[in-house]
């Protein structure tokens, strides 16, 4: 296997040196293997006697398609591997839970107002914005997080651009959330000042306001808590997988989110093919020598594992099996 990269870290030993480690993401390009290298870890996790519960932040998922069982209703036991449950994050619950609860703060705040518009106008508004499924998305994920139900949680999450959005989520919900307190608070003031009667009224919305905020407060401190959380980029060695996590990396750091480190996937392994190596592969053997020399450059010590191109699909716990101990070699 081309292996010009010096593993100084490996992910065992990361894991070793991160006993705190509860919430561990997967990201990159599409196709690199991220939801495979996530499944593996899980199940690694697994088998060493952590709870451990796999979720997809991904819109189109593909988890179901890995462990071969369904895993869209809910958490699932994995079968035949003890300590293991796999969850799709369906956001469709949650965005109606979201709609119901916008609903709830338009007409009170309407009627505050004295406004005679249909709430429901302003829910439809609201919620046809394309980044209200994210958001939904992103909630869900900080509800599981904040439940501490399980050991470990591993994130199979979306390609890296919306990986990127969703994680930020959390710093730019506390700075609109600021925002609308701070109207919520001159908006209440100017409303007391006007009133004949000294007592002061529910606000309903401010109070959503200010617990809003403090779950939000909670998902950012853990997901920039280097202790416990970790994003670990999957990367081919082939020239665009490697621009999209070399810029990615600069943007998480923007994020504060800890970056685990890099795994090189689907690499060539020149021991198992032998002596007559028809000239294509031979092509395709140099063309990854070439990346892995660019691997090495750009991200020397913080490759974690570089993982083969198997003969079979990654599919089913077997094969996961297999790449878990490449993984984790």
């Amino acid at each position: 296997m081309t292996t010009d990269v010096r593993i100084d870290t490996s992910m065992a030993k990361y894991l070793a040196e991160h006993p705190g480690a509860h919430y561990l993401f997967f990201g990159g390009k599409g196709g690199v293997g991220k939801t495979a290298m996530a499944g593996a870890t899980a199940l690694w996790l697994a088998k060493q006697g952590k709870r451990t519960l796999l979720a997809s932040t991904n819109p189109v998922h593909s988890l179901s398609g890995l462990l071969g069982q369904d895993v869209s209703g809910g958490h699932t036991g994995v079968a035949g591997v003890a300590n293991l449950w796999a969850y799709e994050i369906d956001t469709r619950e949650t965005i109606e839970r979201s709609k119901n609860e916008i609903r709830e703060k338009i007409q009170w705040f309407l009627k505050f107002a004295d406004i005679s518009t249909k709430a429901d106008d302003f829910v439809e508004s609201a919620t046809m914005n394309p980044a209200f499924e994210e958001s939904a998305m992103f909630e869900n994920m900080v509800e599981m997080m904040l439940k501490k139900e399980y050991d470990v949680y591993v994130f199979d999450t979306a390609p890296t651009a919306n990986a990127r959005r969703l994680l930020g989520m959390s710093k730019v919900y506390s700075l609109w959330v600021d925002k609308m307190l701070r109207s919520r608070e001159e908006a209440r003031t100017l409303r007391e000042m006007l009133s004949f009667t000294k007592k002061k009224e529910a606000d309903p919305l401010l109070e959503y306001l200010l617990g809003f905020r403090e779950r939000m407060g909670q998902a950012r401190r853990l997901l920039t808590d280097a202790e416990k959380t970790a994003f670990f980029f999957v990367t081919l060695p082939e020239a665009l997988p490697i621009a999209v996590i070399t810029r990615f990396i600069g943007w998480f750091h923007e994020f504060g989110i800890p970056i685990g480190g890099v795994i090189v996937n689907m690499v060539l392994d020149r021991a198992a093919l032998g002596a007559d190596v028809p000239e294509f592969v031979l092509n395709r053997m140099q063309m990854q020598d070439d990346h892995m020399k660019t691997i090495r450059e750009k991200f020397d010590g913080r490759v974690r594992a570089i993982v083969p191109l198997f003969d079979e699909e990654v599919r089913g716990t077997a094969m996961l099996g297999r790449a878990a101990a490449a993984l984790f070699a």
